[in-house]
């Protein structure tokens, strides 16, 4: 009886050891294309924000009266090289694994707004790409 409570034990831990590294990775993973995103959006380096972002990221924002929807192209285009605000934050605040998707609520903050980013990801090619984007923003 005994060995069978240590060879079921011994598997439990392995599978549950198992999710858990992967989930720890596949975090590590998100956070390294989320920095990359925050580092060019910051510095204006289109190099890093394009990285983080699928070839098919779409950015989608709205207003009291109109919806607006840009391809990467262009938005990476909107883009100009520039020192970092000392004054500018960017952090992660929620994120939510689901096997190869997932999703994290993100913020940039600057002197004159706080964004808010809903990024959605995927795992393709063992690499975490953002695939969508809803953001908004609020004066400060």
């Amino acid at each position: 009886m005994r060995n069978k409570f240590t060879i079921l034990a011994t598997a439990l831990f392995l599978l549950v050891g198992n999710h858990l590294f992967g989930q720890t990775n596949d975090r590590q993973g998100i956070e390294q294309t989320i920095q990359s995103y925050f580092d060019g959006w910051l510095t204006g380096d289109t190099t890093k924000v394009g990285y983080a972002m699928h070839a098919s990221c779409k950015l989608k924002t709205a207003s009291d009266t109109a919806f607006y929807e840009t391809d990467r192209a262009t938005y990476l285009s909107r883009f100009q090289p520039r020192s970092k605000p000392d004054d500018s934050f960017a952090r992660v605040i929620n994120i939510d694994i689901t096997n190869n998707v997932a999703s994290a609520k993100c913020e940039i903050e600057t002197p004159k707004f706080l964004f808010t980013d809903y990024f959605n990801l995927m795992k393709i090619r063992d690499r975490w790409y953002i695939v969508d984007k809803v953001a908004t923003r609020v004066a400060r």
